[in-house]
């Protein structure tokens, strides 16, 4: 992918996957501007992408308000004169089960994933539309936005409404030709390394193996950097046709998400449906066709 003259903004890039999308923007020929909360992490970012040839600079805030998101697009536009491409990538965790979340641990991941992409891409839309060059929106989802996981009521929440918020901007922002689309990402970071479930994928990367291959390719498990060459194909001239669509990246795994959609369908006769007639039809009808909950996984290799 060229992206030469391309100038990119990646939330949340000074490390981990952030860090992996900024790089490999970069290395197509982008100039980035990379954010973190911290400025060390962020700057050492910028230094990582400079030493290799590429083009970078660091905007430190937390992402989240309407000011943050204006500073990273000015920030673009001030040092390389235009935006073309941004990443909403940063988020934070907060995990417990629901009798136990607080309200502060629900609004600040909220505020970081589902607050941060809407107000960094209302940004974004805006210069862009203004440039009338077209443009590209690259939003993170999350396999627990899709269907679900233990203990992250808040994640799942911000994650399942960015999807909906991309479906939604595609369709706005098509007659500008700004395209926008999310992926699913899976790899190891500081954020799975602690799943206990993860561990032994985790560990086998380093060593290889059965083990190392069913983690690459049935639980998408692999590295940072293994997720980004997607990144670096939305945000080209390659992928001008493709927007609105989810798009599961990690490891050896490649994967279409579909949107939902009804899977059974039965009409009544003009009279609506009573508790009764539900509760009639549904063991016949419907409950085969229950859908599951959180990801579900072959066994692993012995």
């Amino acid at each position: 992918m060229d992206l030469t003259g391309k100038v990119a903004v990646v939330t949340g890039s000074g490390r981990g996957l952030g860090l992996a999308y900024a790089t490999e923007l970069a290395r197509s020929g982008a100039a980035v501007v990379v954010n973190d909360v911290d400025a060390d992490v962020a700057e050492a970012a910028v230094r990582t992408i400079t030493d290799a040839g590429g083009s970078a600079v660091a905007e430190v805030v937390a992402v989240g308000t309407s000011e943050a998101a204006q500073a990273l697009v000015d920030r673009a536009v001030d040092e390389f004169g235009r935006l073309d491409v941004l990443v909403n990538n940063a988020g934070i965790l907060r995990d417990t089960t629901v009798w136990k979340m607080t309200d502060e641990q629900f609004d600040a991941v909220i505020t970081t994933h589902l607050r941060g992409t809407f107000t960094c891409t209302r940004a974004a839309a805006i210069r862009m539309r203004e440039q009338g060059e077209g443009g590209r929106i690259i939003c993170v989802g999350s396999p627990t936005g899709q269907v679900g996981n233990f203990g992250q009521t808040n994640y799942a929440a911000a994650k399942a409404g960015i999807v909906g918020m991309v479906r939604t901007w595609a369709m706005e922002l098509a007659r500008a030709e700004i395209t926008v689309n999310a992926i699913v990402p899976v790899a190891a970071t500081a954020m799975t390394e602690t799943v206990p479930f993860l561990q032994p994928y985790i560990e086998a990367l380093e060593t290889g193996g059965p083990l190392a291959q069913f983690g690459r390719q049935q639980l998408s498990l692999g590295t940072p950097q293994d997720a980004a060459g997607v990144v670096a194909f939305l945000a080209s001239d390659a992928a001008a046709g493709i927007t609105g669509q989810a798009i599961g990246i990690g490891g050896d795994r490649l994967a279409l998400w579909s949107h939902p959609s009804e899977a059974v369908v039965e009409l009544a006769d003009g009279t609506g449906w009573s508790a009764d007639a539900v509760a009639a039809v549904w063991p016949g009808t419907f409950a085969a066709a229950q859908q599951t909950v959180g990801q579900q996984f072959p066994e692993p290799p012995k």
